[in-house]
């Protein structure tokens, strides 16, 4: 079954030589070749402003570098992102990506009580699997940190907005990690994108 797929690259380094891109490259890659249609989206290449406002966050205007990439979002049945751990947590400019896109009228809506009361999930037919870059062992990020960044992402963002299933590759130690290491972890992205998983 054909899926609607975007995979959003989540460094904010426009690097071609990232591990993240060669990730994302690959899963999108498998996909097209299942015949899985692949919106991609490098959040380092776009131009839109941080929101510093409630007033912004809930009124502001969607600047325009966002136009597609918000319908391609709508439309999507399973999103993917790759990008790299840095202080525990997402890059702050992916983070400042998903509060432009996750906002009130486009991922979910107010109630007929308003902002007081409970919120309408505007993304409940799609799925997501977060892959994540790290320089420490994933086992540790897991088991020390019980992934608490990630877990953030998934819950308070895509959950709150009814993105679920979402899976999650941590991918650790890639600083010293062996060429033939890498390789397969790239092969690895191209089977989920080939099972659009």
């Amino acid at each position: 079954m054909q899926r609607r797929i975007v995979v959003i690259v989540g460094h904010p380094d426009p690097d071609p030589k990232r591990l993240c891109r060669a990730l994302a490259s690959s899963y999108a890659e498998g996909a097209r070749l299942a015949g899985h249609p692949v919106h991609e989206i490098d959040i380092a290449r776009l131009n839109f402003p941080f929101l510093r406002s409630m007033e912004e966050f809930r009124h502001g205007m969607v600047a325009p570098d966002l136009t597609d990439e918000i319908e391609a979002i709508k439309k999507a049945d399973h999103i993917v992102f790759f990008f790299p751990l840095w202080l525990g947590s997402m890059p702050a400019l992916l983070k400042a990506f998903l509060e432009q896109i996750m906002r009130p009228g486009i991922a979910f809506a107010y109630s007929e009580r308003g902002e007081a009361g409970l919120t309408k999930s505007m993304f409940t037919k799609c799925s997501a699997h977060i892959v994540v870059t790290m320089g420490m062992p994933s086992a540790f990020y897991r088991l020390w940190y019980l992934g608490q960044g990630v877990a953030s992402m998934r819950r308070g963002i895509l959950n709150f907005v009814g993105i679920r299933p979402v899976r999650q590759t941590f991918l650790g130690s890639v600083e010293a990690v062996s060429s033939s290491r890498r390789r397969k972890w790239i092969d690895q992205m191209r089977s989920l994108g080939v099972r659009a998983r």
